[in-house]
């Protein structure tokens, strides 16, 4: 399930678009900004811990190698892993910058989750919106359906990727800590990104406070 999963979000939030055609992603705001809060609040009450229980302040320097490295990828991906995606329309070309940049990403994000199964879902929750808005940008950039299946199809087969490697690469065990760390700031940069963007203005309405209230409550709960 672990591997498997993660491909179903992305196959989820498809046929979503598939079935009840979306016009604007901005109508799944408060789904995303769930899963930015659930996906952050699951870094701090977990992810965080774990790395500096055993270590010493020297990991901090990883999560901020994560910070930093996110924010490189966002200068090919432009955002997408938080809700951003710009495409050329009528562009036929395979968005190859994209692409791997979400890979990287989502290869990175595979790693710690065969320790850490709340995470998991917490993953799963982050991407269904993700694969919902990157399917209608898609379509509204009259994008091929050959070329937006094989984009999230290896797209899917990233997170899957990265806890296979943790679990059978030698170098990924002996130094998982560090690479939980880059994780964590991945994690931190993408969900509070996610936070202020999901409000218009970057102010919380009363709605989105209550979501991201109780997402956080949910996490705690796990």
């Amino acid at each position: 399930m672990t591997y498997l999963l993660p491909i179903l979000a992305i196959v989820a939030g498809y046929f979503f678009v598939i079935l009840f055609k979306p016009k604007k992603p901005g109508s799944i705001k408060l789904f995303l900004a769930f899963s930015g809060a659930f996906l952050l609040a699951l870094t701090v009450f977990e992810l965080l811990p774990e790395v500096y229980e055993s270590n010493s302040k020297y990991i901090g320097v990883f999560i901020m190698a994560g910070i930093i490295l996110q924010i490189f990828l966002e200068f090919f991906s432009k955002g997408a892993e938080h809700g951003h995606v710009h495409l050329h329309k009528n562009d036929t070309t395979f968005p190859w910058m994209l692409f791997v940049s979400l890979s990287i990403h989502s290869f990175l994000e595979g790693i710690p989750i065969h320790d850490h199964h709340n995470l998991l879902l917490g993953i799963i929750i982050h991407k269904i919106p993700i694969a919902i808005i990157l399917t209608v940008f898609f379509i509204q950039a009259n994008y091929s359906r050959k070329n937006t299946l094989i984009f999230l199809i290896l797209f899917s087969l990233m997170t899957p990727a990265g806890s296979f490697a943790a679990e059978h690469i030698p170098f990924l065990k002996d130094y998982y800590a560090e690479a939980t760390a880059v994780v964590i700031g991945i994690f931190l940069h993408v969900s509070t990104t996610i936070l202020f963007e999901s409000s218009e203005g970057h102010k919380f309405n009363l709605a989105k406070l209550l979501i991201v209230i109780f997402a956080a409550f949910l996490a705690f709960l796990l």
